[in-house]
This record gives structure tokens, sequence and C-alpha cells, in this order.
């Protein structure tokens, strides 16, 4: 195995002030200066009572896009994911994710520390099970097993290559859930980049689900926060669980106003986001040693493994940072790249150059 042990001699011409292209995350955007105006000037009462009326309004409004009846604003949609299984599920249940999820992967196994729930996690290629899978899932009732609570379907999947699920799937996933007493949720962190990938309205999306979310401080670009909906009986129970984990807050409007001016503003630079990855995609899929899945590249999210270039993944993101261009390095051999709207199309064709010099450049030492 290739170990990096220092700047490899790349083939770029070096710009004079170097600053970083960030595809680490689109978790990564700051707030543009039109927000940061918006947050100055909102209107602030007390969120913790339901006072807020900026706070409330972005509930309002983000409940009506997805097709709920109510919202509730969270710090984060890892407390959006954990507060919809605790409402839904009881201490001894188990839930059904993805193998890949956030959920299963980067929650710190919340559901099981705090709400006593096992996870059981569906081997899928792309994060995507299918429906016959999840019903396969399943227990029969017995006395000595877990009960089957809910499912939680990932749009679009986090860490394996943004891929977008297809509506009759999650349709079917819904209806079997359903029709044996389970509860179905969306982890709805990037909903609207598969809205912006497929033209299909987030509450076609959401339809029928006991519970979704949509985060605003990814592709949307606010400094904080996401909102949970569903029903007026799921939000009530939701909340419940918000001030028990210490989530509510007093003057929020600030933070919700940063969400107001997204969906006003921002939600049009998601198909944008889109679009440069598969500009990316197209100029490193051709590059000897990157391995791709056949679904790559669905909306703002790609994947890619390293494996046969003889390196691992944290040193190919080292290499990479190196020439300014950030990546994710994710287990032993997978880098995952993030677009957003702090990157341009500039900055992805200087991405996709640094990433073939270095994967050209650990080919050749491979080789020699």
């Amino acid at each position: 195995m290739l170990e990096w042990g220092g700047l490899l001699p790349i083939r770029l011409a070096r710009r004079a002030s170097p600053v970083t292209i960030d595809l680490y995350s689109d978790t990564q955007t700051r707030p543009t200066p039109g927000m940061r105006e918006a947050m100055a000037r909102a209107e602030v009462g007390d969120e913790q009572s339901d006072s807020d009326p900026t706070t409330r309004a972005l509930c309002e409004r983000v409940a009506a896009l997805l097709g709920q009846e109510d919202g509730v604003f969270m710090p984060s949609g890892t407390m959006c994911n954990l507060v919809s299984i605790l409402v839904q599920t009881q201490a001894g249940d188990e839930i059904v994710v993805d193998d890949q999820s956030h959920i299963y992967n980067t929650e710190a196994a919340g559901s099981a520390a705090i709400g006593g729930v096992s996870v059981k996690a569906l081997p899928t290629p792309a994060g995507l099970y299918t429906p016959e899978a999840f019903r396969a899932a399943i227990r029969e009732p017995a006395r000595t097993a877990p009960r089957t609570a809910l499912v939680s379907v990932e749009q679009t999947t986090s860490f394996s290559g943004g891929s977008v699920w297809a509506l009759p799937d999650m349709r079917a996933i819904r209806d079997i859930a359903h029709a044996h007493g389970l509860k179905a949720h969306i982890d709805g962190a990037r909903l609207l980049n598969a809205v912006a990938a497929t033209g299909i309205p987030a509450a076609d999306y959401a339809a029928g689900f006991d519970s979704v979310w949509l985060d605003l401080s990814k592709g949307l670009g606010c400094p904080v926060g996401a909102v949970l909906c569903g029903s007026k009986r799921f939000v009530v129970e939701a909340w419940r669980w918000k001030y028990r984990l210490g989530g509510a807050m007093r003057q929020s409007g600030v933070l919700a106003a940063a969400g107001l001016y997204a969906l006003d503003h921002h939600v049009v630079q998601l198909a944008t986001d889109n679009a440069n990855l598969h500009a990316l995609h197209r100029g490193i899929a051709d590059v000897p040693g990157l391995g791709f899945e056949g679904n790559a590249g669905h909306s703002n999210i790609l994947c890619f493994s390293v494996e046969a270039l003889g390196v691992d993944a944290a040193a190919f993101a080292a290499a990479c940072l190196a020439e300014d261009v950030r990546v994710r390095a994710i287990g032993a051999h997978q880098i995952r790249a993030t677009t957003h709207l702090d990157v341009d199309r500039a900055g992805i064709e200087r991405a996709a150059d640094v990433i073939r010099a270095v994967a050209e450049t650990f080919h050749d030492r491979a080789a020699s």
C-alpha cells in the first residue's frame, strides 16, 4: 500500500494565491451576504413558547413544501432523525435502514444510547435497498425478538454517492411498512437535491410518510438547522423530545430567517450544484485507477474508489489538499466529493484537474 509522504510531483500550474476548493461536504457552505442581512433583520420572539414569528413562518412553509400538517425547527438533522425514532418507537424495538445511512454510521448510535432501539442495516450497493429486501427484514412477532417498528429512507443517500431513490420504490416501502404496522420515515437532508434532479415535487416524495425533515445547513447554505415535519400529533410529541434533549431555543428567528431566505434564493442553486457534480464526474470518469459505481453522480455527491491505485483514501485526500482541493476520505479506499453553492464551475474544473493529476501520479508511481 502506497503512503503519501509529501508533495507529489503533480503536473499543475499553481495559482499565485491558492484558495481551497472545498468539496468535503455541502455542510461547508457559509451564509451569503443576503442571508446575513435577512438574519440581522429577523423579527424574533421566544421559540420555546412557540412565539417566535419567523421560526413559526419557517416551520409552516417547510410543512407546506413537504405536504405535512406541521413542523418543528431543530438544531440539526441528526436531532431530527433521533427525535423521529424516539417518537415512533419504544425501547427494545428495531428500525430498518441501509448500511451506508447517516443514522447507522454517523449519529453516535443515538437511537440505541438514548432510545434503547436497535438498528438493522440492510446491505446495499449504493444506499438503495429494494422493497423486497425491506419486506424480508421485517421480523415475525416473537417474544424473543425485537419488534420491527420503523423504516427509514435516506433521500438522497449521503455516503454512497448521492443516489436518488425512485418514487415507486419509496412508496412501495412506505406501503409495506404501514401494512405491517410500522412507521415510515424519510431522512430528507438532501431531499431538494432529489427534487432538482428529477423534477418530482418534495410533497410527492413525502406523501404518506409519518415523518420527514429537510436540512437547511447543507445545499441551502444556512449556518444551522433543519425542520422536522409530520402530523400535528407527531409534532406535539417531537417537541416534547426536542425539549428533553436540550433542543429548545429562544430567539431562533435569527436562524430561521436564514432558512426562509434560502428557500427564496438558494433552491434554484441546487440544480447548478447537481450540474457541477455531473461536470466533475465527466472530468474524471476515465481516469485509470478510479472506480465508480454504475449509478454514480445522481445529484450533488460523487463517491469513487482509489483502491486500484494502491493508495488509501486518506493519502489520496491529503495529496488533493496539498493542491488546494479538499475531498473527504471515507473508510479505507472511498473518496467523496460534494458540490455546493460555494464552489463554482471554475472551481469544479480545477478540482477535476487536481483529482486527475493526483490519480495519475499515484498510478505512475505504482507502475514504476
